[in-house]
């Protein structure tokens, strides 16, 4: 049974930053993509970016791209993913989830995300 178990949420002002962890404790998630969603109140989910098991490709939202950066870390017994959001605007709360799963090459959706975390709210005010 694959477990996904964030950490890092929290409320920041605009402009500030925030760091995100996800960790994996199945050994079988080192061979999954891996990314973060997010949802804000009344809104639908959506992508923000993917990792390849690897490390080598990275897939970010536009909203997203130049502030936030996705990393992870394949060790022995536990895989984690992090996301490291800089410059945080009031639109970027939300509650963030993050997704482990197969990497689909050429989609407009590199993540399927067949395991999910529990979520982890991040408030930016103004």
């Amino acid at each position: 049974q694959v477990q996904l178990v964030e950490s890092g949420g929290g409320s920041v002002q605009t402009g500030g930053s925030l760091r995100l962890s996800c960790a994996a404790s199945h050994s079988t998630v080192r061979n999954y993509g891996m990314g973060w969603f997010r949802q804000g109140a009344g809104k639908e989910r959506e992508f923000v970016g993917a990792i390849h098991w690897s490390g080598d490709i990275i897939i970010y939202a536009e909203s997203v791209k130049g502030r936030f950066t996705i990393s992870r870390d394949n060790a022995k017994t536990t895989t984690t993913v992090f996301l490291q959001m800089n410059s945080l605007k009031p639109e970027d709360t939300a509650v963030y989830s993050c997704a482990a799963g197969v990497w689909q090459y050429g989609s407009r959706r590199p993540l399927r995300a067949d395991y999910w975390g529990q979520g982890t709210q991040v408030t930016v005010s103004s």
